[in-house]
């Protein structure tokens, strides 16, 4: 796994909504409606280790919908560590919170994410994301993502991998 003293140096993948295909730095569609790790009103970039893990991640519900897959060449850090099952402990948070899979019916109806505290918790100790194992659906144990909250400045870069300018024509 590259994640080494806290920092991730290597590429990352995303599967976009075409609507946001022109600016896949934004985390705009996050922000507008909230995820696991991320209230509404805060952007976040939802990553994975590999681009099959993001095309799950991007489609969990219903059917297969088109996606824009996008690669990135990242150095990020610090990064939370999910793994580190102590860590974990000391923010309250097990496993089976951060795999809890009721987590957008608690958006929609207004209750409070645990995940999402979690994460503000973790964004006000300068954490610039989290590794997290994949909850989609036929993730294995190895497939992983990176959440992140913020992915430029302060010790973080994060670039479009788009050497022939392709995002830009659509």
């Amino acid at each position: 796994m590259p994640l080494t003293a806290g920092r991730y140096t290597g590429p990352l993948y995303r599967a976009l909504n075409p609507a946001y295909a022109r600016q896949p730095l934004s985390g705009r569609g996050a922000g507008l409606y909230g995820g696991r790790f991320n209230a509404k009103g805060t952007p976040a970039l939802y990553t994975a280790l590999d681009p099959t893990t993001a095309l799950r991640e991007a489609n969990q519900v219903g059917h297969l919908q088109p996606t824009i897959l996008v690669s990135y060449a990242a150095d990020l850090g610090p990064i939370f560590d999910t793994r580190d099952v102590g860590a974990l402990e000391q923010h309250g948070m097990t496993e089976s919170i951060l795999a809890y899979p009721g987590w957008r019916t608690k958006i929609l109806v207004g209750q409070k994410v645990p995940t999402q505290d979690f994460a503000v918790s973790l964004i006000s100790e300068g954490f610039a994301g989290l590794l997290i194992r994949s909850f989609a659906k036929s993730a294995s144990t190895a497939d992983f993502n990176v959440v992140l909250w913020r992915w430029n400045g302060a010790g973080c870069t994060l670039e479009v991998v788009d050497d022939e300018d392709r995002l830009s024509r659509m």
